[in-house]
């Protein structure tokens, strides 16, 4: 297709870094085990100025390496290291898949531990 005789310049997609954060929350959420997402905690000052606060995810770029930070809340009973492993494969290619950016590097932070929920017949037994 051209017009007047020129071909139309190809243009470019910028990808929001939220949209990729809240990928990242989806592809988290699916996962059994994930209790809910946390925030992430400035360890000291430094982190604290330069940190974006109360974010779930957050997103790196370095060069050509794309990196995830997620902090998230896990059942008791689950397997910490499978949960999180799950996590990593799954924020990965479902980012990839949708968005076409490669992930170098998902880091999964657990801020917390929370009970599991009581299913209603194991509370009807008690």
């Amino acid at each position: 297709m051209s017009f007047n005789g020129k071909t139309p310049a190809r243009g470019s997609c910028i990808i929001s870094e939220d949209v990729i954060a809240g990928i990242a929350t989806s592809a988290t959420l699916e996962i059994p085990g994930v209790a809910a997402m946390a925030v992430s905690r400035a360890s000291d000052i430094r982190e604290l100025i330069s940190m974006p606060v109360g974010k779930s995810v957050i997103f790196h770029n370095e060069g050509d390496d794309t990196i995830l930070d997620v902090y998230v809340s896990l059942y008791d009973d689950t397997r910490i290291p499978e949960v999180a492993t799950a996590i990593q494969k799954n924020i990965k290619s479902t980012v990839q898949s949708m968005t076409g950016t490669p992930v170098t590097k998902v880091n999964v932070h657990v801020m917390d531990v929370k009970p599991s929920p009581v299913a209603p017949d194991a509370a009807e037994e008690e």
